[in-house]
């Protein structure tokens, strides 16, 4: 089934998934097969899994894999965590040394998956067990499974904005520039928190922008199909000039190059910082944090756009190594994963991307909203994997920290450059490689 506008609201998005057709059981019916068995068709190895999540790797990951193995006695799981995941397994993919299931990198470009990954299975059949499979599938074959389909917002404690008067969720730009001054002259809390020195945090900013344009089209058919993309009045400057102008009035941190992830989220828990831009899979991190876990709650991205609309979209997809020696257990460990495991809507912080599975909480508490939630329009055909190309090409880094940070740099004076200057110096390169793309 094709995902063009899939949702068209809360209520939408519950009666489709409900209705799509399709086994939602373990489905190991896919092409990555090839490890060992015993003979009589029992599953045996050993394999490695790499993993992004350093915070539960050594306890909820190793419950996992006791689990595991209630199923599959005969396949001993490692697990790796990387705390720079994207920089840290694209170094290590210049080797065929990257474990036997992993996340598929973001920064590797959709028609070079196959040359790392091996295909699960053909998409259309598997479309009708999973959703959110066409972000990673090439030649109508899926290469990874979401670990969680998220959508995105901001993440903020309530309290804090309570305290600072800000009872009511802001929902413009102006709105939101407000409420963080708000706290700031409260003095109590970091209004916004940046993440600067983790960087990868910077890029969660990046999966907002359906928000900002209101849009579902925009990402995928709009985008690639037009020269004006870092304009003033244009999402992606809209997009960030919130964060261009947060840094200049002061609402961050003192000091963007101590930040650090793993404190940050306890700060927010606690009351320390106000609000951080960040994807659904971090609100049950931050709530089993807090002493009131009622405190933390979660908002739409701030628009002036007509329709708010928080855009579902993958999680990192899970996948296997095309070098793994033992793909059967392998591809034993992401079905398991996937279907059993719960880490979806408990560890991941969104829904799962099984067709009939249960919305969790943080998904019924928008219900009754004119919040809406909506999958981004595919590209159209014969334009997939475009805004990747011309991403690559322009050396932009829509999803990499690079450009954001020079944001903030230029915001705090570091560099001598204003926020005008940055947006065309990526809009004048969006458009030339756009026109070689193109072409």
């Amino acid at each position: 089934m094709k995902k063009s506008k899939l949702v068209l609201g809360l209520m939408a998005l519950m009666l489709v998934l409900g209705m799509l057709a399709g086994c939602s059981g373990n489905g190991r019916d896919g092409e990555a097969g090839g490890g060992s068995t015993d003979g009589g068709g029992a599953v045996k190895g050993e394999i490695t899994v790499i993993t992004q999540r350093t915070d539960i790797v050594d306890t909820v990951f190793k419950q996992y894999a006791a689990e595991f193995n209630k199923e599959y006695p005969d396949v001993k799981v490692n697990f790796q965590a990387l705390s720079d995941y994207e920089g840290q397994i694209t170094v290590r993919m210049s080797s065929d040394d990257y474990g036997d299931v992993l996340l598929l990198p973001t920064s590797i470009p959709l028609e070079d998956t196959p040359q790392f990954f091996e295909p699960l299975g053909d998409l259309e059949e598997m479309s009708k067990q999973y959703i959110g499979l066409e972000e990673r599938a090439v030649d109508g074959k899926a290469y990874g499974i979401p670990i969680a389909v998220n959508f995105s917002g901001v993440l903020y404690n309530k309290k804090v904005f309570a305290d600072a008067g800000v009872t009511t969720a802001p929902r413009t730009p102006n709105e939101f520039m407000a409420a963080l001054q708000a706290i700031k002259e409260k003095g109590d809390a970091i209004p916004l928190y940046t993440n600067y020195a983790d960087s990868w945090p910077l890029t969660q900013w990046e999966a907002v922008l359906t928000t900002v344009a209101g849009d579902v089209d925009y990402v995928n058919v709009t985008q690639p199909n037009t020269d004006d993309n870092f304009v003033p009045g244009q999402p992606h400057y809209e997009l960030y000039k919130v964060m261009y102008d947060a840094v200049a009035q002061g609402l961050i941190e003192k000091d963007p190059t101590t930040t650090n992830w793993e404190a940050s989220k306890s700060d927010l828990a606690n009351g320390k910082i106000g609000a951080m831009v960040l994807g659904s899979w971090a609100i049950g991190q931050v709530q089993e944090l807090a002493a009131n876990p009622d405190d933390i709650a979660y908002m739409p991205f701030p628009t002036n756009a007509k329709e708010v609309i928080m855009p579902l979209a993958d999680d990192y997809t899970l996948g296997i190594s095309k070098h793994s020696k033992n793909k059967a257990a392998a591809r034993a460990w992401v079905d398991w994963f996937i279907n059993e495991s719960g880490y979806p809507t408990t560890e991941g912080g969104g829904m799962s991307p099984v067709v009939g599975a249960p919305l969790p909480d943080t998904l019924k508490q928008f219900e009754g909203t004119d919040i809406k939630f909506e999958l981004q329009t595919p590209a159209q055909p014969g334009q997939e994997g475009w805004v990747d190309k011309i991403d690559k090409d322009a050396e932009i880094g829509l999803w990499q920290p690079d450009f954001k940070k020079r944001i903030i740099e230029a915001a705090i004076g570091n560099r001598k450059e204003s926020y005008d200057d940055i947006m065309k110096e990526l809009n004048d390169a969006w458009v030339k490689s756009r026109a070689k793309v193109t072409k």
